[in-house]
This record gives C-alpha cells, sequence and structure tokens, in this order.
C-alpha cells in the first residue's frame, strides 16, 4: 500500500489538494480515493474498484487508445483559453455554477474556450446539479449560445424528475452524473427519460466489470469520466472506454494534467487528444505528510471491515 498526495493546479470542486491509497495485488495496482464529503458506506464501491483493479486483469481492449476531453475548472476566461490551448483535446468540458460564481462569468469562461478551441472542437458544461430548475431553463440556452453550440449539458439539476422536465424543455442533450453514481437506482434515469447521454465513473460504481453491466442495463450513450484520480486510477478509466463496443463521445480521463505532482513518472497525459490503454505503476510517488498516510490508512482500515474484506487475504 502506498499513500499519495498532491496539490492542484486550480481549485477544482472545491478543492485544493487531491489524495488517495494505492493497492498492489497480483494483477497490478489500483486506486482508493474517494472525496472525504463521502461517509465510509459511500466508500465501499471505490474499494471493490481499487480490488478488482489489483486482483483481476482489465477486460479486453477493442481499442488500444481513447480518445479524452480537456477540463476547464470555474476559472477566468484567459486561464481557461490556457488550458484549453495546451490540452491538444478537440472536445473540452468546462465547469460551471461553481459557488460564489455569477452566469455572466460562466459566459465568459465558455466563450474564452470556444475562442481558444476554434469553430470544429466540441464544448460540453457541467454544473454538479447545482442550478433549480427554473436557474437551469435560463443557464442552458445562455451558455448553448456562448459556445456555439453544446455538446451536452451535464447534471445541470440535482434531481431525475428536474432532469427529466429540463430536458423536455430545453434543445440542448442532457447528460447525468450524480444521478448515476451518487443514486441507489441508477436506472432511474432511464425510465423517467431524463438524459440523452450517462457519465460513467468506474471508482464509485464498483469497478470497470460493474459499469460495463450498467452500461447494457442503461442502453444509453455514456461518457467514461474520471474520480480526478491519478495516473493509476485513470488506467482503470482507460480499461473501461477502451473495452465498450461503440463509444461515440471522448472520455473524461484528462484529469491528471491538474496534479501538481502525479504517481507515475509517465503520467496519463494526453497525446494528441488520446490517451494509451495499459496499466500504470507509481515510481515517482512523492512522500505524504504522517497525518495523511495515517489518516487514509485508517478510512482504508474502516472501509474494509465495513464490506467483510480481508485486504492482506484479497491482495496476496
Amino acid at each position: 500500500m502506498a499513500v499519495y498526495a498532491t496539490s492542484l493546479r486550480d481549485r477544482f470542486r472545491g478543492l485544493d489538494r487531491r489524495g488517495g491509497v494505492l493497492l498492489r495485488g497480483p494483477a497490478g495496482w489500483g486506486e482508493f480515493s474517494p472525496f472525504w464529503d463521502y461517509d465510509d458506506a459511500a466508500c465501499v464501491p471505490w474499494l471493490r474498484a481499487a480490488l478488482e483493479a489489483a486482483t483481476l486483469p482489465y477486460p479486453e481492449p477493442v481499442r488500444d487508445r481513447v480518445a479524452v476531453n480537456a477540463t476547464v475548472p470555474a476559472v477566468g476566461p484567459q486561464r481557461a483559453a490556457e488550458i484549453v490551448s495546451r490540452s491538444g483535446c478537440s472536445t473540452v468540458k468546462v465547469k460551471v455554477a461553481q459557488a460564489g460564481q455569477s452566469l455572466a462569468e460562466d459566459l465568459d469562461r465558455v466563450a474564452a474556450v470556444r475562442s481558444a478551441l476554434g469553430a470544429e472542437g466540441h464544448i460540453r458544461v457541467d454544473a454538479n446539479g447545482a442550478w433549480s430548475l427554473e436557474d437551469a431553463r435560463a443557464a442552458v440556452p445562455a451558455l448553448d449560445r456562448a459556445a456555439g453550440g453544446l455538446q451536452y449539458a451535464e447534471q445541470p439539476v440535482a434531481t431525475v424528475d428536474d432532469l427529466a422536465r429540463l430536458r423536455r424543455s430545453v434543445g440542448v442533450p442532457i447528460a447525468a452524473d450524480e444521478s448515476i453514481r451518487r443514486a441507489t437506482d441508477p436506472l432511474a434515469v432511464k425510465r423517467a427519460e431524463a438524459a440523452d447521454v450517462v457519465v460513467i465513473k468506474v471508482q464509485p460504481l464498483g469497478g470497470v466489470r460493474a459499469c460495463l453491466a450498467l452500461v447494457e442495463e442503461l442502453g444509453l450513450p455514456m461518457v467514461v469520466s474520471s474520480a480526478l484520480e491519478s495516473s493509476v486510477g485513470i488506467a482503470a478509466g482507460v480499461a473501461l472506454a477502451a473495452a465498450l463496443p461503440g463509444i461515440e463521445y471522448a472520455s473524461g480521463l484528462a484529469t491528471v494534467a491538474m496534479f501538481d505532482h502525479d504517481v507515475a513518472s509517465r503520467p496519463l497525459l494526453p497525446e494528441a487528444g488520446t490517451l494509451p490503454v495499459g496499466r500504470v505503476t507509481p515510481d515517482a510517488l512523492a512522500p505524504a505528510s504522517e497525518d495523511t498516510v495515517s489518516r487514509w490508512l485508517a478510512r482504508l482500515e474502516r472501509v474494509a471491515d465495513l464490506a467483510a474484506i480481508d485486504l492482506d487475504e484479497v491482495l496476496r
């Protein structure tokens, strides 16, 4: 086991730092890095995903590289344009609806991304469920105009019912994220016809195989996305995207670019807008503080006990 911690280049999801535990087993390395606002019960799928990666081979890929999008946090227009220009990606996800920021700031950020990206690239926005239905009905069309056309709006409102209502009232495709990965019933999105696209994340959903089964049940176009992991965790997302028989959208897996320091000497950063399929070995770990290590290992032990998992036995 090894604990990593790094600062982020830009504030993201209210975070300035990221970290987690890397677990080595007979198949390689897996990552356990649930966000700290998740309780121990919600962390169980994250542990199952890490153990799957460490103990089982990934499914056979049908492609050797995966197209990815760049991610622009809730930064100013100049910084947004810089991130896009450096990314080499032709699809960009832009964070919007950040607490303390206005729609006008979101519009300026999206317009700057379009200018840097050019007319042919794709822009998607992600509000993390922060808008009310009324606010989303105003914001989504305005952002669509600022972008010169949005590929989709990700989780603009919090509930499945409101997603369905919004989808019927705006001309922009709607994607569901939190309504899938934090839901007790992710199939509710399908039954309510609440989304055009579903966002799938390996750790919160319990591993690559669990994601493949869910994708088959949902029967909707999907985007594989990261949970802001190191290259070890991102490799599992790439393995999922590479195993899907048909995938029409770029995956949201280029987030290692947000880290000041990754765990690998050759981090998973996009080249020509794509990432390669393959395992990652954490050969460039920076030392974490004693308090950070203790906090993560205590959390890992609690979650393993809750899930009745003997880590020593599983990882042997």
